[in-house]
């Protein structure tokens, strides 16, 4: 027979949560009827391992209670199979939530690298799944949450490009549309796919704190056309911009937003 203060000792746990235990009906030692002292045997010590594991998978009290009453191994390996799914689906969100936090340090290196400057890069594939009739359209923002990897509670806006065709007399398509990068291993996706080799890249900021909320759109398009000029580049006449991330200062948004123009 063991003392409290031994169970505690070496199953790694407090006194306090073995007379939680207690409490809950969880284990029930003897108590020793000259001094009252509580007195572990070793199958209280299997309750107390067993406990410990159910409260480890963060089941309730109350299903604990109900699986000591009288489960049969089947109903416990359903219970526990009920867990499982949930566990895996927890996972996953916190690996997609893992995935969008690297995502956006990387962003705010680009933005810290290259706003402002332009280079030319290659404008990786991606494939279209559909499209929206405006940036505000809300309601529309189902097609973005069915054709993006979103959080579990948040639509993300990093994968909504906004493709803009234009000439020398001006715009001639302004839209947007929704993306994925497309797997290098992926042979047999069948719609459209934008892709382009060579760009004049840049990432430039938008926003109430840089612009005071007026459009910038035709000081970056007379900037691109002044670049293209200067270096001899030929414009193909699209360009993609998609929204890197919003940051703010002295309470006003700052926009960044990330510019690949194809070029011959």
């Amino acid at each position: 027979m063991y003392t409290i203060g031994q169970v505690a000792k070496f199953l790694g746990v407090t006194r306090d949560t073995l007379k939680f235990y207690e409490e809950k009906g969880l284990v029930n030692p003897n108590q020793d009827a000259e001094n009252g002292y509580r007195q572990y045997s070793h199958l209280d010590i299997y309750d107390v391992l067993t406990t410990n594991f159910y409260r480890e998978i963060d089941m309730e009290i109350k299903k604990i209670q109900e699986i000591r009453q009288s489960q049969s191994i089947e109903e416990i390996e359903s219970i526990l199979q009920d867990k499982e799914e949930r566990l895996r689906a927890e996972l996953e969100s916190k690996r997609l939530l893992l995935e969008r936090i690297q995502t956006v340090r990387n962003d705010c290196e680009k933005i810290m690298r290259h706003v402002g400057e332009y280079s030319i890069r290659e404008m990786k594939p991606f494939a279209v799944k559909g499209e929206i009739s405006d940036f505000t359209a809300y309601d529309e923002y189902d097609i973005i949450q069915k054709n993006t990897r979103n959080l579990k509670n948040a639509v993300t806006l990093t994968d909504l490009w906004r493709v803009i065709r234009f000439d020398e007399a001006g715009i001639i398509e302004d839209k947007f549309v929704v993306g994925r990068e497309l797997d290098p291993e992926e042979k047999n996706f069948e719609g459209e796919i934008c892709a382009h080799p060579r760009c004049l890249y840049t990432i430039i900021e938008d926003g109430r704190y840089a612009t005071g909320g007026e459009r910038i759109d035709g000081q970056v398009g007379d900037k691109l056309r002044q670049i293209a000029f200067e270096r001899g580049y030929k414009l193909q006449g699209v360009t993609y911009v998609s929204t890197l991330m919003t940051a703010y200062k002295d309470g006003l948004e700052r926009v960044f937003l990330e510019m690949y123009t194809s070029i011959e």
